[in-house]
């Protein structure tokens, strides 16, 4: 990635793409390079664009933006898709993230909040409000049950592990562990490769799990 973050808006409704506009162009390293009105137009403009990031609507018409996340999920695209909606049910969510999207934001995120998750993003770490991650983790905890074998392997992680696996299931990024357990992010890195290991996680949705299920505080 280069320093400066290319990004494309796909929504619908051209009054949220000219919001967005005004607060992403306040970042003198985020450059917009395209707009798209559905999934469709979505998928070609980044097909064409080649962005660092997409800002991608739910519900639009010709193609939803689940659709699209699936499309260019299956395309091989280095364009990572944050999911920007209203709503933050369980199954959107759910949905989403499961079909390659490496967010998901509600609209109303703050504006620097939001400027901070194309970053984030950008950089490779996936991003989630704190209400979508707290929906997450019930949902996963709902439809697949709890795992019997989350104490047993909490019980290798040393007290520093279990503070990041703690702080992962908040939602907090790298670098915010880093600041709350004075660390280096490559530290954090670290403990989260081997929690990964530890806890047979895939990835920071299945590691909050098994911290929710190992009653780990």
């Amino acid at each position: 990635m280069t320093e400066e973050t290319r990004v494309v808006l796909v929504d619908d409704d051209a009054l949220v793409r000219a919001g967005l506009t005004m607060i992403l162009g306040g970042d003198p390293s985020i450059r917009l390079v395209g707009e798209a009105a559905n999934g469709r137009e979505g998928v070609d403009l980044i097909r064409r664009e080649r962005p660092d990031v997409a800002l991608m609507d739910i519900r639009m018409p010709v193609m939803d933006g689940l659709a699209a996340v699936r499309e260019i999920a299956a395309s091989g695209s280095a364009t990572r898709v944050i999911v920007l909606t209203t709503f933050d049910t369980d199954d959107m969510v759910l949905a989403a993230l499961r079909d390659g999207a490496a967010g998901f934001l509600l609209k109303d995120t703050p504006p620097a909040d939001l400027v901070d998750a194309v970053h984030r993003v950008a950089r490779g770490e996936p991003m989630l409000s704190p209400s979508v991650t707290t929906q997450l983790i019930h949902a996963a905890v709902r439809g697949q049950g709890g795992d019997s074998n989350a104490r047993e392997l909490a019980a290798s992680l040393t007290e520093r592990e279990r503070e990041v696996a703690v702080a992962v299931a908040r939602g907090m990024s790298n670098a915010e562990i880093a600041g709350e357990l004075y660390m280096g992010v490559a530290t954090v890195k670290t403990h989260i490769a081997h929690l990964f290991t530890k806890l047979d996680a895939a990835n920071r949705v299945q590691l909050a799990r098994r911290v929710h299920d190992a009653g780990l505080r």
